[in-house]
């Protein structure tokens, strides 16, 4: 990619002016258009070899257009808070809402390249973190987001004289470190990296623009004149159609999975056998939690269900068993005007617990493949990918050391018509209902065929679905405790025991 780049372009002083103001103009009001329509966001990686004109461009962008709606984020070394979450973490809590544009200065890429040139990790984890970042990419664009990617390039020579031109200007001499020159001294490899990096990463959604870094003018003008371009025909694009407030039709019997009418849903636990084993498993679950291998784990809970199968009452047996200090609990109701300014998974990226402690979601990310796909919140495409979607989003959780335990609570449908009615009839329990657990009733079999789609598509080996028999709520709770201890000793044995410090 970068043998085919013209590095010896020049614009004069007079000329760059003229166009500088023009071209100002009319970035302002490309941002004012977004901001106004409010449509998709606008994400702006900014990469490439030191020296290039990356920061001066980044500043550049904020003279010229409105910076209270751009969010600037510089990426270097992952904080400890970071190192704690999957890797794209920190990218994903930083993601501009629709109408804003976010400037990456360093992203995903960045790591990756400087851990291969330096040897850090092989060729096959190298193409590993290439195909990651294609689908984290992909999932941008598909939820709507611009994303724009400028590579600032220069020749050897190019950016050694650069450097030290650099260094003999005492206003700008703190650019140049030792870390500037020790990159410098692996420029080849760097090229011999990258190259191939930009090729295998750049897509028709989202392709890499090399942009020459030697002349300031020319710089900036590539730069500006690209991104005004690719704003306003995204922009001019007309807006796609309303989804139509329609229920899909179900597949043919014969194509259909059911998996929750194999359940035997009413299983036996009294009372009196109930208490003994809700002891035995919650003292159980707390001391998993005091081990100090834990302290290297996180655990991430999924609930889901049908209306009233005991979602809640199955958490809080959970959670009465640890301590509140190394738990947190995320109900998830419709998304608000600020998460539906995001892709889709923002704000469960944002939820996600740090080492040493629990996460419980009360519904949960695949209310896209369920309720979206049944109302017609999301189209029928949307919904489709998010199978795959989802299965990446958790293979990084637990890539990264969290345990994922995911249970459908599953009830038949007439124990929940006997439900529906004793929380119309306790006043403390009236909450509970709403016309909206009565209209999703009445979809009783279109919801049964997404669930059975949803565990068929998303039951990994490493985040397996477990379906719980929650007729009777005293075996569900004691199930899902079981359920989350064993997967607790599990991982705690993949992690090396502590060595046991040497008596004195």
């Amino acid at each position: 990619m970068f043998d085919s780049a013209n590095f010896k372009h020049r614009v004069g002083k007079a000329a760059y002016q003229r166009e500088e103001a023009r071209l100002r103009e009319q970035l302002l009001n490309a941002q004012f258009d977004l901001h106004q329509q409010r449509g998709f966001p606008v994400l702006i990686l900014i990469a490439g070899v030191e020296g290039a004109g990356k920061g001066e461009t980044v500043n550049l962008l904020n003279e010229w257009m409105d910076p209270r709606h751009i969010h600037t984020h510089a990426f270097s070394e992952p904080s400890d808070e970071e190192r704690e979450r999957p890797a794209n973490w920190r990218f994903w809590r930083a993601l501009p809402p629709k109408g804003e544009i976010g400037i990456f200065f360093g992203a995903w890429h960045t790591l990756p390249i400087i851990r291969r040139v330096l040897g850090k990790i092989d060729e096959g984890e190298f193409s590993t973190a290439i195909g990651e970042i294609r689908r984290l990419e992909q999932m941008l664009c598909d939820e709507g987001v611009l994303l724009l990617k400028y590579w600032f390039h220069l020749s050897r020579d190019q950016q050694k004289k650069r450097l030290k031109a650099l260094e003999r200007d005492p206003e700008q001499s703190w650019r140049v470190t030792d870390t500037e020159w020790q990159y410098f001294d692996l420029y080849d490899r760097f090229i011999k990296i990258c190259d191939p990096f930009l090729r295998r990463t750049s897509t028709g959604e989202a392709p890499w623009i090399v942009v020459p870094g030697a002349e300031p003018r020319y710089r900036a003008l590539t730069v500006g004149r690209h991104l005004l371009a690719a704003i306003r025909e995204r922009l001019d694009q007309p807006a796609p159609k309303l989804l139509a407030d329609k229920t899909p039709p179900l597949p043919a019997p014969a194509d259909r999975i059911n998996l929750i009418s194999s359940l035997t849903l009413d299983q036996p636990m009294t009372r009196p056998k109930y208490k003994t084993e809700l002891e035995k498993w919650q003292g159980r679950l707390n001391r998993l939690s005091r081990d100090p291998r834990f302290k290297e784990l996180s655990v991430v809970v999924v609930f889901e269900g049908n209306d009233s199968a005991g979602k809640g009452g199955a958490i809080r047996r959970v959670t009465g068993a640890l301590d509140a200090r190394c738990y947190g609990t995320v109900s998830v109701a419709a998304p608000t005007e600020e998460e539906r300014a995001h892709p889709y998974l923002w704000r469960f990226w944002r939820q996600l617990p740090r080492h040493g402690r629990f996460a419980f979601f009360d519904r949960s990310w695949y209310g896209r493949v369920l309720v979206e796909r049944i109302e017609g919140f999301c189209s029928e495409a949307d919904w489709m990918r998010a199978y795959d979607e989802i299965n990446d989003f958790e293979d990084a959780l637990i890539r990264h050391g969290s345990v994922v335990v995911k249970f459908w609570l599953a009830i038949s449908k007439q124990e929940q018509l006997k439900r529906f009615n004793e929380r119309k009839a306790i006043p403390f329990k009236r909450f509970k209902i709403t016309d909206e657990d009565w209209r999703n009733r009445k979809k009783w079999d279109v919801y049964e065929q997404a669930v059975c789609d949803m565990v068929d598509r998303t039951s990994t080996a490493t985040a397996p679905w477990t379906l719980v028999e929650a007729n009777n709520k005293l075996f569900a709770r004691i199930k899902v405790l079981k359920t989350l201890c064993g997967a607790l000793e599990q991982a705690l044995d993949r992690v090396d025991r502590p060595k046991k410090a040497k008596r004195p």
